[in-house]
């Protein structure tokens, strides 16, 4: 496959634009959270292990703009904010579930047990 760039950035293979898109530290965690149901931020800020602030707001910027989730204002005092997946956003999650199992896997095959 030859090159390709996408918002002026220059892609090798549809596996890093995929990455780009869904990897990184905590993108799967969200996605994974969403799939079964409509989290508050506070809610996943409070979920999501070693996640700062600063990097959940970033991540769902990211898959709120890439179509992954979406969200949702409720003008109240305080204001409240839901996300939601996305059909994209389902898609994905099936990527990540083969990720899931197979890092799983890995971790038997290295010795490493799950707490």
């Amino acid at each position: 496959m030859p090159d390709f760039i996408s918002d002026k950035h220059l892609f090798h293979n549809p596996v890093e634009f995929a990455m780009s898109k869904i990897g990184g530290m905590y993108k799967m965690p969200i996605l994974w959270r969403l799939k079964d149901k409509t989290w508050r931020y506070s809610e996943l800020a409070h979920h999501i292990p070693h996640i700062s602030d600063r990097m959940l707001s970033k991540s769902l910027k990211e898959l709120l703009n890439d179509g992954f989730i979406s969200k949702k204002i409720f003008p109240e005092v305080p204001l409240r904010t839901e996300y939601t997946i996305t059909e994209r956003g389902n898609k994905a999650i099936i990527i990540i579930t083969a990720l899931r199992n197979y890092g799983f896997e890995l971790m038997n095959d290295f010795g490493i047990k799950e707490k």
